[in-house]
């Protein structure tokens, strides 16, 4: 046999873990040339469009299809009592936890469309389908929805009142979930002893999701096979099957789900919406495609809503200023219906991210899920994790300004300290890395700490108040559920990464790619990513919970290694080596003490060209691995804001902004710090501008861009970034996650920055988004109340 040729000087440079390395789809989208929802089409197709309730609340009591049936072009019009009849159920439950009582909870039916009764203004109660968009819209405007409205209820203090209006009769008070983690009789002598208490009510607005890319579904259906497809966007979609297979009431395998690229997501997607199933429907009962595209303005009525709680938080702390516990109450809006993960931010993810960086000893969580007349809230980026740092980060400032205590000091002696790692939090998540106190100094050293007061003083000379915040934040990344890592050697000499995470603007097939590299040395730009068909997916749990890379990284590891042990065998075999002699480096597998050697993507060609193999080895180097799920892991930082505010109109801006973080291995530089950007962005639109009006009847006030802000480019400042890593223990890669956690640390150092500026008015708190039109309705009453303290 013919030696291989050694041509290592002939290879080029490889492109694996930490090198900054530009999305492989960037080229393609940005000359217009992706494949979002709305651009896929098929032959023949047919278009939809639902018929939206007008009532927040009401009981349905007639639908009149008469005239919208007489337009031209009007194939079918479907309500829900028509659905069910095909055989149609409701969304499977998602993510549970048990009541204070221990008794499980339990979910409202939330089917594609209403039936008898509506629940929120926009909820879909019929789907016309005609020839063309226009026709099927015009349609719908003629569909004759009978409604008699009952009282709607929209924030969730009012709903758990005696006497509100209930969502859902079956579930008196409005409460989806008691839930209530702690010791409490613990809790209340810890606070009873303690030398000082710190109380704060404090909101987390809701929020629109406002995803640069809406909704869109398009429905086929293969009448021999018995089989439907549905192309729409996801965020993964092995699980977006399970649950299509579900509702339509179908065994598994009889759903396809194809995804292209996704213009932005951030939880949204998480789960297939009433849309698809309407779509999937029509194209089975009409024999041709259907597509259904959303508006922007459709948008704000059919998506799902991020956020909206309302808790209070109290922080006990002993005569040395150490935390001895902390106890969270309050109310979780979930509106009108449970999404696969609508009581996780409010209840379970809220109890483990609560504690983040601190020694908190205690903790003790009471939060009730309630339903109102409201769009359904889901998961929006973090997830509860930022929520729950921004509650503790500024109950800190809060104590700190009432005990007279520098803020950073009382930080510096609350953190956790590396020497006490592994550490078992008040949350009960263990800390496996980190060194919390040195982050929040690099910090502290690169915003330029020291200098703010010249800062301050400037900003004061031209009329402005300037106030600095500090945000320290830990967030619980990783979720429970299978990950998939296929790796596929092509006959064209590429290779495919299979992988049940889906892309939605993260830029999974450059890092993804990054660890192949890494650990089989093959050439960065012949690998590819399979992620949107659930034909090549066997397992996985989607995207979410910043665990794409912790997850899909360790499957492709995994896979990695048992393509080298396939690899090693055939190789001895070629090589006329033993196995024991062969090892596998940088790509090649080589005998050791010789100058014999093949490459693993020659050998991959080789056995496409039909290698002639004897019994008992393996035919093939390609691996379809599937793992369990990965522990949770630990990002960490510190985020450091400055804002300037105009006392005479209210108007607020971020002018200088730093963020410190920990992210354990980092795969690709440059992908860490747009997410990073595109996290901080969201929370300063949280923080500063995005409100979310719903009026006594439950109409949608802020239903489009002329009245529900989002932040500009010019909102947001340049961003001074900084690493201080801590490699992860709980996974092989390394990583902590990073896409959610701009969140977490804008929310709290921007409204730590806010109050700091308004602190010379006596104002302790102001609640997000501190609008101008909040901002000096809070200056006007502060200085109300000094010129007149009886009226304080």
């Amino acid at each position: 046999m013919e030696a291989p040729v050694n041509s290592n000087e002939h290879r080029p440079p490889l492109v694996g873990i930490g090198q900054s390395v530009p999305r492989k789809e960037d080229r393609t989208l940005v000359r217009g040339e992706g494949s979002y929802s709305d651009d896929q089409n098929l032959p023949g197709q047919a278009y939809g469009a639902v018929v939206r309730s007008q009532h927040a609340h009401g009981l349905i009591r007639g639908i009149d299809l008469t005239a919208a049936l007489a337009i031209p072009g009007v194939l079918a019009i479907y309500t829900g009592e028509d659905l069910v009849k095909a055989g149609q159920r409701p969304q499977p439950a998602g993510v549970t936890a048990p009541n204070r009582d221990g008794s499980p909870m339990r979910w409202p039916a939330w089917r594609a469309l209403a039936v008898g009764k509506v629940r929120h203004i926009g909820e879909g109660v019929a789907f016309v389908v005609a020839e063309s968009a226009v026709a099927a819209r015009e349609a719908a405007v003629l569909v004759d929805v009978d409604i008699q409205a009952l009282p709607a209820v929209t924030a969730a203090s009012e709903a758990v009142k005696p006497g509100a209006p209930l969502v859902h009769d079956e579930f008196p008070g409005n409460a989806a979930l008691d839930f209530h983690f702690g010791d409490s009789a613990a809790v209340a002598a810890a606070f009873a002893a303690a030398a000082h208490v710190t109380r704060l009510p404090i909101i987390s607005n809701r929020v629109i999701v406002a995803a640069m890319e809406p909704r869109a579904s398009l429905g086929s259906y293969d009448a021999q096979a018995q089989r439907f497809t549905l192309r729409h966007a996801c965020q993964g979609a092995h699980g977006a099957r399970k649950v299509v297979e579900h509702m339509l009431g179908v065994e598994d395998g009889k759903v396809r789900i194809l995804t292209g690229h996704v213009g932005g997501s951030f939880g949204m997607k998480a789960h297939p919406f009433a849309e698809d199933l309407c779509v999937l429907h029509a194209a089975r009962d009409l024999g041709r495609p259907v597509k259904w595209s959303d508006s922007r303005s459709e948008s704000f009525l059919s998506d799902t809503h991020g956020r909206d709680h309302e808790m209070t938080i109290e922080l006990a702390l002993d005569a040395d200023a150490n935390f001895v516990a902390m106890r969270v109450r309050g109310v979780g809006n979930v509106g009108a219906y449970l999404t696969q993960g609508g009581v996780f931010p409010p209840a379970v993810n809220q109890m483990k991210n609560l504690p983040s960086v601190y020694r908190t000893p205690l903790l003790e969580v009471e939060t009730k899920c309630v339903l109102t007349t409201t769009n359904p809230v889901g998961a929006y980026r973090g997830n509860g994790r930022p929520e729950a740092n921004y509650y503790v980060e500024r109950v800190i400032d809060l104590a700190a300004l009432e005990l007279g205590i520098d803020p950073v000091e009382l930080r510096r002696r609350n953190h956790v300290r590396p020497q006490e790692l592994p550490f078992t939090s008040a949350g009960r998540q263990v800390y496996d890395s980190g060194d919390f106190t040195a982050l929040m100094d690099d910090a502290l050293r690169l915003s330029d700490w020291d200098g703010f007061a010249a800062r301050r003083e400037e900003s004061r000379a031209r009329g402005l108040l300037r106030g600095r915040g500090v945000g320290q934040y830990l967030e619980v990344t990783g979720a429970p559920g299978t990950e998939m890592g296929g790796v596929r050697f092509e006959p064209d000499g590429t290779v495919t990464m299979i992988t049940g995470t889906l892309d939605t603007g993260q830029g999974h097939a450059s890092a993804f790619a990054q660890v192949l590299v890494s650990e089989l040395g093959i050439p960065f730009d012949k690998v590819k990513l399979i992620q949107g068909d659930s034909d090549e997916l066997v397992a996985g749990s989607g995207t979410g919970g910043s665990k794409s890379l912790v997850a899909s990284g360790r499957a492709m590891i995994e896979a990695s290694a048992k393509v080298i042990e396939a690899g090693r065998k055939i190789a001895a075999h070629e090589l006329e080596a033993a196995e024991q002699d062969v090892e596998f480096a940088a790509g090649r597998f080589v005998v050791v003490g010789t100058d014999r050697e093949i490459g693993l993507m020659d050998l991959a060609a080789r056995l496409h060209a039909g290698l002639d193999l004897p019994p008992g080895l393996p035919a093939t180097l390609n691996v379809t691995h599937v793992h369990d799920g990965v522990p949770s892991a630990f990002p960490n930082g510190c985020h450091v804001a400055e804002v300037e505010i105009d006392p005479e109109t209210g108007a607020c801006h971020v002018v200088r902004y730093t963020a410190v973080s920990d992210f354990g291995t980092i795969v690709n530089p440059m992908l860490v710090e747009g997410q990073s950007h595109g996290g901080v962005a969201q929370g300063i639109g949280q923080a500063l501008m995005e409100r979310t009006v719903f009026n006594e009847q439950g109409q949608l006030l802020t239903g489009s861009f002329t009245d529900y802000a989002l932040p500009r480019a010019g909102d947001v400042p340049p961003i001074a970034m900084g690493n201080h890593p801590t490699r992860a223990l709980t996974n092989p890669l390394g990583a902590k996650g990073c896409g959610e956690a701009g969140c977490a640390g804008s929310l709290t150092s921007v409204m730590n920055a806010v109050t700091d500026a308004l602190r010379p008015f006596g104002i302790r708190h102001i609640d997000m988004p501190a609008t101008p039109e909040r901002i000096w309705n809070a200056i006007q009453e502060a200085k109300a109340g000094a010129e007149h303290p009886s009226a304080a």
